[in-house]
């Protein structure tokens, strides 16, 4: 029960990276940004995103370079990582240390990482375990700046740092 609740917890936090990302589309990009020009707050931003959500203009301004949109720039994210969850850290140790998992694998989706490299990413992660958990008080931000550090020695899963 509790690995389901991770998983889902992983989609979700998945889900709010992608809404939580600065400017998809780039500033202004969809109707939605167009109609609610100058104005701030949750309940506009909400009523915005649901404007360029439903009519999927901003979809469209994106593959046609219209409505605003500009996809040149690089999303980033400003929230917490999903290993800052509690639980999270203590199951994706024990997912690393034998080298599979549920929690693992959500972390990896998190990242973004193809279904087809998940293996290379469970077995680099298992191999490295000690270097990615050096200590039992290590931090979340620490673990994931380990991972990090891992995955950029490894040719086939530094395609993902960027």
């Amino acid at each position: 029960m509790r690995k389901t609740l991770i998983l889902a917890a992983t989609l979700l936090c998945g889900a709010s990276m992608s809404a939580h990302a600065v400017a998809p589309g780039g500033p202004g990009c969809g109707w939605g940004n167009l109609v609610f020009e100058g104005k701030s707050g949750l309940p506009v931003h909400l009523l915005a995103t649901i404007v360029n959500g439903t009519s999927g203009n901003k979809t469209f301004g994106m593959t046609s370079g219209t409505n605003g949109c500009n996809t040149s720039g690089a999303l980033t994210y400003g929230g917490k990582s999903l290993l800052t969850k509690n639980g999270v850290l203590e199951e994706v140790a024990q997912d690393m240390a034998v080298g599979e998992g549920e929690a693992l694998t959500a972390l990896s989706v998190s990242m973004g990482i193809k279904a087809e490299d998940r293996a290379r990413f469970n077995q680099l992660m298992h191999e490295n375990f000690a270097s990615v958990f050096p200590n039992e008080n290590v931090t979340a931000e620490e673990v994931m700046n380990n991972i990090v550090a891992v995955m950029r020695r490894d040719k086939q899963l530094s395609t993902y740092l960027t």
